[in-house]
């Protein structure tokens, strides 16, 4: 067997885990799914009730769909950011983070495996949730550029991944609070992203540190597409610039993950648990 088959057998195996998690913990799942779903349609609700609210004349149409998709990709992408940083608290929680740092896999094989379930979970929760704010709502797309959407999702979701990395180095780092930083850590980029407004309307000095957030070019761009139907062609210099600056923090993210997790094992962080 070759290196890479059986290093991909075991990212495999951490894939199948955490499947396995979901259908032991599911009902985990429907609270978050409620929780989820209900906030997506209460933000929808404020676009289609603009136009009572301003007294005024509104294409709410537009507004909801606006919306809509920052919800919508902001659930896929901060799904994938949290099943990456809090792989850490995952494995206290089960008892396992010994077992799982000592075991015979490499960090990137371990990675790889909670990025793939990462990623096809969020895929999977944000249709389920697509299809049932569909039917509450009649969203016209007609003229989307769904090609350039996917383009820029994907491209996006290599940033986020690296981003997860780096943050899972929080709960190793601090056994106790750890966890609730990454809860911090994407507060900040759900507030400077404009998931649910432009960027333009923050303070100047926020702008600036939008300017850093690799969210703010994929909500953008995914309303470019969605809304607006840009050609791809137009998209592919921040398609490109998304997936340099992902590859980027995931090398980032690695060596700084090993390096923490060097340190944790020597101060015995791994077993504590508040």
């Amino acid at each position: 067997m070759s290196a890479f088959v059986r290093e991909m057998r075991g990212a495999y195996a951490f894939v199948e885990r955490n499947v396995n998690l979901i259908k032991r913990y599911w009902g985990w799942e429907v609270v978050w799914l409620i929780y989820s779903l209900t906030n997506a349609l209460a933000i929808t609700y404020i676009g289609n009730g603009m136009g009572a609210i301003s007294g005024q004349e509104i294409d709410t149409q537009y507004i909801v769909t606006y919306l809509l998709v920052g919800a919508l990709i902001w659930q896929y992408l901060s799904v994938i950011f949290y099943a990456i940083s809090e792989m850490i608290a995952w494995e206290r929680w089960e008892g396992t983070i010994e077992y799982t740092f000592m075991a015979p896999v490499s960090r990137p094989t371990h990675l790889v495996g909670t990025t793939l379930f990462a990623i096809g979970y969020g895929i999977v929760r944000t249709l389920v949730i697509l299809g049932i704010v569909v039917a509450f709502f009649r969203l016209n797309l007609g003229g989307a550029n769904l090609i350039g959407a996917v383009l820029m999702l994907l491209a996006g979701s290599v940033s986020f991944v690296g981003l997860g990395i780096l943050a899972a180095v929080l709960p190793l780092l601090y056994p106790e609070r750890g966890a609730q930083m990454t809860n911090a850590v994407a507060a900040i980029l759900l507030l400077i992203s404009g998931v649910y407004y432009p960027i333009e309307t923050l303070p100047a000095w926020l702008q600036r540190i939008a300017a850093a957030s690799p969210a703010t070019y994929v909500i953008k761009g995914m309303r470019a597409c969605l809304l607006e139907g840009e050609e791809t062609v137009t998209l592919l210099p921040t398609v490109g610039a998304l997936i340099g600056i992902g590859v980027a923090i995931i090398a980032a993210g690695l060596i700084v993950f090993r390096y923490v997790e060097a340190y944790a094992k020597r101060s015995g962080r791994l077993k504590r648990s508040g």
